[in-house]
Order: structure tokens, then sequence, then C-alpha cells
């Protein structure tokens, strides 16, 4: 059988080939293996990395928000301080526009010092023309005898009684009419703020002297010596006295006010009583406000 024998070899050695190669071929398991392993390291690294991520984010977020916090405090602080100065330099300003509306001392002198010597040359024309009309025999009152110059003791009285009333009715009216304080205090501001103590006499007896001798000793007796005429003088000097921040209230007590000297002027025929009354008057009222803002200011 030699053919069998032959095939056997043939297949024996091809089967010890097939072995041979089989087994001097590379190794397939091991290989798959390793692969194996290198992606579960792959995973693992990869899983640290993202815990690692977690954890910063958990680490950081924390710290973020804490930030954000702080930047929100900051930006709130420095919103307020903003808003703080913006109101200081507001207020600052207000404070250097109302001193800015303020006019100066010399301001004040001389307008006080002008505007009297207009008024009481005005009455003083008054007179002598009423005067020269009277003797020319012009059916018009002479004003320079009517309203004399001369005083006597009981006038002092009439003086007394005079300032006493108006600085009671004032004081009065202060406490009781808000749009008349308003009105005296927004004059007093622009007159007084600027001034000495002793400038307080100058603009309270010059303005009274020169007002009373065009108003008590010039108008009046050249209207008539009667309250209608006190009464008509009262009302124009009233009206004269609005603006400077005075409003109707202050007219009406200007009014109240005129009405008083014309009838002490009518008792005493004499010109020096009102022009007294009306000098001291001024002079305590100045002296009152300037006594009352000092305190103001002290107690703030």
């Amino acid at each position: 059988m030699p053919f069998c024998t032959t095939t056997c070899l043939t297949t024996t050695r091809s089967c010890s080939w097939m072995l041979t190669s089989f087994c001097d071929s590379p190794k397939i398991l091991p290989a798959k293996s390793s692969s194996l392993k290198g992606n579960r390291f792959c995973t693992r690294t990869f899983a640290r990395q993202k815990s690692v991520k977690k954890l910063r984010r958990d680490v950081q977020s924390p710290n973020r928000m804490a930030l954000k916090s702080t930047r929100k405090s900051l930006e709130d602080e420095n919103k307020i301080l903003s808003d703080g100065s913006s109101l200081e330099s507001n207020n600052n300003v207000e404070v250097m526009q109302n001193s800015l509306n303020f006019p100066s001392r010399s301001a004040v002198l001389q307008a006080c010092t002008v505007t009297s010597g207009a008024i009481a040359a005005l009455g003083i024309l008054i007179r002598q023309v009423s005067h020269v009309a009277s003797v020319e025999g012009l059916p018009i009152l002479d004003c320079s005898t009517e309203v004399s110059f001369g005083t006597e003791m009981w006038h002092l009285e009439l003086i007394t009684g005079l300032v006493m009333l108006i600085s009671l009715c004032r004081y009065f009216l202060l406490k009781t009419w808000p749009d008349f304080a308003e009105s005296t205090e927004a004059a007093n501001q622009q007159v007084l703020t600027s001034l000495q103590p002793l400038d307080y006499v100058v603009v309270s007896f010059l303005p009274g002297i020169s007002e009373e001798l065009l108003f008590r000793g010039a108008l009046l007796p050249l209207f008539g010596m009667d309250s209608k005429s006190a009464l008509l003088v009262a009302v124009v000097f009233g009206v004269l006295h609005l603006g400077g921040g005075r409003k109707y209230s202050f007219a009406v007590w200007a009014t109240f006010v005129g009405l008083a000297y014309g009838y002490a002027t009518i008792v005493s025929s004499s010109v020096i009583v009102p022009m007294a009354s009306h000098a001291l008057n001024n002079l305590v009222g100045g002296i009152l406000w300037s006594s009352t803002s000092k305190l103001s200011k002290t107690v703030e």
C-alpha cells in the first residue's frame, strides 16, 4: 500500500508543518489581552482626570461664588459712596449758590445808603414844594406845618408802645403764619447775612428815617391828616415792600405797620415818632433774627 503510506506521510508532514507553523506564528491571545488592559488603563485614567476636574470645579465653585459676592458688595459700596459723594457735592453746590446769591456787605450798605438818600430827598422835595405852593395860595396843604420835627416827653411813651406792639405782633405772626415767616426769613437773609453787628444800626435807622420822612412826613399830610389818608399811604407803603423774596403776606404786614405809624403821626403831629418807632423796630427785628440764626446753627 504505497499510496496509503505516502498519503499518511504526506498527511503527517502536513500536520507537522501546520503544527510547526502554528507554534511559530505570533500569539494572538496575549496581544488581545494586552489591548484590553490598555483600554482599561485609558478608561481609568480618563475617569481619574474627570474626577479631578470635577473636584476642581467643586473646589473652585465656592471660591467663584465668594468672589462674585465680594465683587458685588464692592460695587454696591462704591455705588453708595458715589451717591453719597454726589449728594454731598450737590449740597455743597447749593450752599455755594446760596452764598453767592447773597449780596456782599459793601453792596448792602451802599444800596441802603443810596436808596435811603433818594427816598429822603424825595420826601424833603415834596415838603418844600407843598410849602411853596401853600404860601403862593394854592389849595395844597403845607406838609411842613402839618407834620413837624418837634418832640414832647409823652412822645417817648408813644414810641415805646409802638415798638412793643409791633414787636409782639411780629413774634406772634412768625409763630402762627408760615408764609409770613418764610417771607421775613428771605428778606432778612437777603439784607443781614453779610453784615457785621454794628451794621444793623445803619440798615435799621437809615430806611426807618427816610421812609417815614416820605410816607408819614410828606405823603400823609399832602393827602390829609385823617384815617383815610393814613390807610391809603399805608397800602402804598405795603405794596412797595414786595420783592426780594417777600410775598403778599409781608405786604399785608407792612400795611398794618404803616397804618400804625400813620395813626401815631396824626396823634403826635410829629414825624419823629414814626421815624424812631420804625428804626427801633427794624433794629429789634434784626437782632432777634441774628440771635435765632446763631442758635439754630449751634444746635445743628
